[in-house]
């Protein structure tokens, strides 16, 4: 006998869905039964996701997620389309401009801030604000932020405040949205193929390999799989939590 798919019924709204562990969450909530929102600002990206989803009722749409009038029209077009607000979202959408302290510039700062920390900041406000105005409050809020924002990583300073900044949200909307059975809980991903370490040369990635207990970099899937947890009612009674996917990574 099959499992029951966890998510039947759910709409999930995954930001920076176009690639990397965006892609694999938007897979992995749709093999569970959601309805997939697929969002990114690489509107080809989103729709190479879009195709490569099971059959469902998904879509794919554009947004800034930096921007709060392209938030909005998202939240009203996921509305319009599927006639209720997501009850589960996944914040993946995020980039990197790396330089060391001494060097790095006030704009590439304030871009890395800008989707990494506002993007999360408004798609959550976006989200959360839709859900309680339906009357039918309840839902997972998943953002993703990355174990440098608890230890730091040369030359990710604008990168590293990004993602302790959202930890630091996601703990305070789960205070604030825990009336409303909201939860918003956050998955510190480690060292993970994805198109951000695509750029690294293999000799680094060879070091960071060395420094994991498990021997390996984690692949898209292992962060897809526990944002499934998140989003599922086998974690009801998590709210407020930092769930780290490092294989080990500075314990």
């Amino acid at each position: 006998m099959a499992a029951p798919l966890r998510l039947h019924g759910a709409l999930a709204l995954v930001t920076g869905g176009g690639s990397g562990i965006g892609r694999a969450v938007c897979a992995r909530l749709a093999r569970e039964g959601a309805a997939v929102a697929v969002a990114d600002l690489d509107e080809e990206g989103a729709a190479r996701t879009l195709r490569a989803l099971p059959p469902g009722e998904h879509e794919a749409w554009h947004v800034d997620v930096g921007c709060a009038g392209s938030v909005a029209q998202l939240a009203a077009r996921i509305q319009a389309r599927f006639s209720r607000p997501a009850n589960v979202c996944v914040n993946c959408a995020g980039i990197t401009m790396d330089e060391f302290l001494l060097k790095q510039t006030e704009e590439a700062f304030d871009a890395v801030l800008r989707v990494n920390l506002k993007g999360t900041f408004l798609v959550t406000q976006a989200v959360a604000r839709a859900l309680v105005e339906s009357g039918a409050p309840g839902g997972s809020i998943i953002n993703l932020g990355s174990v440098v924002g608890k230890v730091g990583n040369l030359g990710q300073v604008n990168y590293a405040a990004s993602k302790a900044g959202v930890e630091a949200l996601s703990k305070t909307a789960a205070k604030e949205l825990a009336r409303y059975h909201i939860r918003c809980n956050t998955v510190l991903p480690g060292f993970i193929r994805s198109p951000m370490t695509d750029k690294v040369p293999q000799k680094v990635l060879d070091k960071f390999v060395a420094m994991v207990p498990l021997g390996r970099l984690g692949e898209p899937e292992d962060v897809a799989n526990v944002c499934a947890f998140l989003a599922s009612d086998e974690s009801s009674y998590i709210t407020g939590a930092s769930l780290e996917v490092t294989g080990g990574l500075f314990i």
